[in-house]
């Protein structure tokens, strides 16, 4: 049987700032919640969003045999991620000014697993983090680390909600798991709702079809201004994501900076004007930014955006 006090020494040696043991269930309210979600319309046209529903809610359909699942966060808070400052053309969600943490992480979670010498005691296990249908906002409150806001986000009381998630899935049992959270959440607060320039958190959930991170990354370059037609939502100067929801939350305001040398910003957005994005080649650019996740929007669709 695996040790949790082992488990929780290792990933502080790799890195993460939380980490919480949680068995693995069926998740079938959430199922019931996301499938009307969708009957919505608020997934936006993420198309991945309607596949693999039944490995999304089932985390043992992802890994056979899975038992307990290990969730673990890292802090990437930086000097952008409660605002920018006025007149800021070209803004950036501030943790897209690192390296990919999905390389980051999965680095940091198989680091985990060779500390703890997972395949040579026979340990079955698998390595998530947000490239999978996994859910795992609702594992890491299960695993004790926080509660979902009224952003969507997982909200830690000590590092809000500027976390990264990585998970192993295992498929052999711990000595002592942790409790789900328990606590008072966001309360009466409404401050991520209200500071939204899109409207897009909403009662029944975030509606992606107005997300400023949806029309800023998802969509192709000649979508932008379709999608900002008919969803009444403009990027407010947001040329990659949006930290909006997040920046005027209490538990952001107290929480620390990154601690994880992975996730110091390797850009300034105030560094980069309108005219030299428009101008920028696409050598330029995978030179800059090629090890961040601004390579997945690709140059071309951020021309597309402030240039309009």
């Amino acid at each position: 049987m695996l040790q949790a006090f082992s488990i929780k020494q290792a990933a502080a040696g790799a890195g993460f700032d939380l980490c919480g043991i949680c068995r693995v269930r069926n998740f079938d309210a959430e199922r019931v919640f996301f499938e009307e979600w969708l009957e919505r319309g608020f997934d936006g046209g993420l198309g991945y969003l309607r596949r693999n529903i039944e490995k999304r809610f089932s985390p043992a359909q992802l890994m056979p045999g899975a038992c307990s699942a290990v969730v673990c966060g890292v802090c990437y808070k930086n000097d952008t991620s409660l605002g920018y400052a006025d007149g800021q053309a070209a803004k950036v969600a501030s943790y897209a000014r690192s390296t990919d943490y999905h390389v980051s992480i999965k680095e940091m979670l198989y680091a985990m697993a060779s500390e703890l010498g997972l395949k040579e005691a026979g340990v079955g296990f698998r390595a998530f983090t947000d490239s999978a249908p996994l859910l795992e906002k609702r594992l890491a409150a299960e695993a004790g680390l926080g509660f979902i806001g009224r952003n969507t986000l997982l909200v830690s009381p000590r590092y809000g909600s500027f976390l990264l998630l990585g998970e192993l899935l295992l498929d052999a049992p711990v000595d002592v798991y942790d409790r789900p959270w328990e606590g008072v959440g966001c309360g009466e607060c409404r401050r991520c709702v209200e500071r939204c320039p899109a409207g897009a958190l909403t009662a029944g959930g975030l509606d992606a079809r107005r997300c400023i991170s949806r029309l800023t990354i998802e969509p192709r370059p000649e979508d932008v201004p379709v999608l900002r037609e008919r969803c009444g939502a403009s990027t407010e100067g947001w040329i990659f994501g949006c930290d909006e929801c997040q920046s005027g939350c209490p538990y952001n305001r107290t929480s620390p900076f990154f601690a994880n040398p992975r996730f110091r910003p390797l850009f300034h957005p105030a560094d980069v004007t309108g005219a030299q994005w428009c101008a920028m080649t696409q050598e330029e650019f995978a030179e800059r930014f090629g090890t961040t996740p601004m390579a997945r929007s690709g140059l071309e669709r951020i021309k597309g955006i402030v240039g309009r």
